[in-house]
C-alpha cells in the first residue's frame, strides 16, 4: 500500500513538473534574470516564467520570475490580462503575488484598457490591473511568483483545446515609483 501511494506522489510531482510555460528566452537574459525595460520598469512575460500547474487544482497554478533590481525602491505591481470582456475579467478567485515575505491578494479589475497593442488580437483586449506595490530594500536578484488558476502553460491550452477562456494572464509588470 505504502508503495502504490509513493509511486502516485511521484506520478503527481513529474506530471505538475512537467507542465511548463513557453520558457522562450527572447525576453530574458542568457543567465535565465529578466532584465530591466529602458525605462526601469520589469515586464515579466507569462512566456519567461517557471511555471507549475496542478489539472486538479487550478487554484494553485504558479509562475516565477527571477529579475536583478539595480537600486533600491518602492515599485508598482500591474498584472496585464487580455480579455474578451473589460468589465468582467472573469478571475474566480483572487491573485496571489509574493515577493519574500510580502504578499499582495487581491481579485484584479479593469483599471486601463490599453488600445491598438500587438499583443493581443480580436476579440481580445488588453486591460492591465493595478495591484500594490512592493518595496525592494536592496539591489539584488530577486524572486517573485504569482498564483493564480489563470497561469496556464501554452502546452495545456494547445492539448485542450476545448478550453475557450474569456481572460488570459499575459504578464506582471513592475514599474519604479519616482517622488
Amino acid at each position: 500500500m505504502k508503495g502504490t501511494l509513493l509511486r502516485l506522489f511521484a506520478f503527481q510531482v513529474i506530471f505538475i513538473s512537467a507542465i511548463s510555460c513557453n520558457n522562450s528566452k527572447e525576453s530574458a537574459s542568457q543567465d535565465g534574470k529578466i532584465p530591466a525595460q529602458r525605462d526601469g520598469s520589469f515586464l515579466l512575460k507569462l512566456d519567461d516564467a517557471a511555471c507549475y500547474n496542478d489539472v486538479k487544482n487550478p487554484s494553485g497554478n504558479t509562475a516565477e520570475w527571477t529579475f536583478q533590481i539595480p537600486a533600491a525602491g518602492r515599485y508598482k505591481v500591474w498584472l496585464s490580462s487580455a480579455t474578451t470582456d473589460t468589465i468582467n475579467l472573469g478571475y474566480s478567485g483572487s491573485v496571489k503575488i509574493s515577493l519574500l515575505d510580502n504578499h499582495i491578494e487581491k481579485i484584479p479589475e479593469c483599471d486601463t484598457i490599453i488600445r491598438n497593442t500587438n499583443e493581443v488580437s480580436y476579440p481580445y483586449f488588453r486591460t492591465d490591473s493595478y495591484m500594490g506595490s512592493f518595496y525592494f530594500p536592496e539591489p539584488g536578484e530577486y524572486n517573485i511568483q504569482v498564483i493564480s488558476e489563470k497561469v496556464i502553460a501554452k502546452e495545456s491550452v494547445s492539448q485542450n483545446s476545448s478550453q475557450s477562456d474569456n481572460t488570459k494572464l499575459m504578464s506582471l509588470i513592475l514599474i519604479p515609483m519616482t517622488r
